[in-house]
């Protein structure tokens, strides 16, 4: 005797398949990525990478949309799942905005050129910091933290350090300026200021630093200093899958 379906059954499972959610993409996924204006001739390019293989990304700028782009910043860790970068050095604000993707064996391509968009309730929020002190002495961070919100939200918004961050091995890196004529030193703390340990000539531009040094995982600070002299303060996150 055949098996028969029966047809409330056969119903359910064809509503069951197209109740199915689709996966969507952000608009911001690459080869797209978005650019604003916060103001204070401030630019902020960000993007999501959803590529497994990606072995480079650049960021690059140009006054035309089609011919004379150059590099501004090739990106520390272009696995990370979110990143972006705030441009502080454009004239004004009719340049366009590429990225420039490299994946395994060479293969790369670039992004469609784009223009950024006036974001005002973040130009807003920079306006209300002006002349305060960021927390952290930010040079990459898009703005001072609102002491009012959770962290939560601060982290959503964050921008890592070019000198001193997390790699995806867990392993803190330190990229710096190879200038033979400067001398790097570095302090650690952790997110209650709590000196932790320091690096007082760094020979090595290009390095990193044993995760174990900093006990646990979470927030800290560093304190970064050229030829004596504070360079940048700011903080990074160790995973606790390390």
């Amino acid at each position: 005797m055949k098996n028969i379906v029966p047809a409330f059954l056969l119903l359910f499972i064809c509503f069951t398949i197209q109740a199915q959610p689709v996966p969507t993409l952000r608009e911001d996924t690459l080869p797209k990525f978005s650019v604003r204006n916060i103001g204070n001739n401030k630019y902020v390019i960000s993007w999501v990478n959803n590529f497994k293989n990606v072995k480079q990304i650049s960021i690059q700028r140009s006054l035309d949309s089609t011919k004379g782009f150059k590099t501004i910043l090739t990106v520390p860790d272009p696995a990370t799942p979110e990143n972006g970068f705030v441009d502080s050095k454009a004239i004004n604000d009719h340049n366009f905005y590429r990225i420039y993707i490299m994946l395994d064996k060479g293969v790369y391509f670039f992004s469609a050129s784009k223009k950024p968009f006036y974001d005002s309730a973040a130009a807003k929020r920079k306006l209300n910091i002006d002349g305060k002190a960021d927390k952290f002495g930010n040079i990459d961070s898009l703005n001072g933290p609102n002491l009012n919100v959770k962290e939560k939200v601060i982290t959503n918004s964050f921008i890592a350090s070019k000198y001193v961050y997390t790699y995806r091995d867990g392993y803190v890196r330190l990229t710096l300026p190879d200038d033979e004529k400067k001398k790097y030193s570095v302090k650690f703390f952790d997110d209650k200021d709590d000196f932790i340990f320091e690096i007082k000539e760094i020979k090595i531009r290009n390095s990193k630093i044993d995760k174990s040094n900093f006990y646990h995982a979470g927030w800290f600070k560093f304190e970064l200093y050229e030829d004596g002299k504070l360079l940048e303060k700011h903080k990074f996150y160790i995973p606790k899958e390390f």
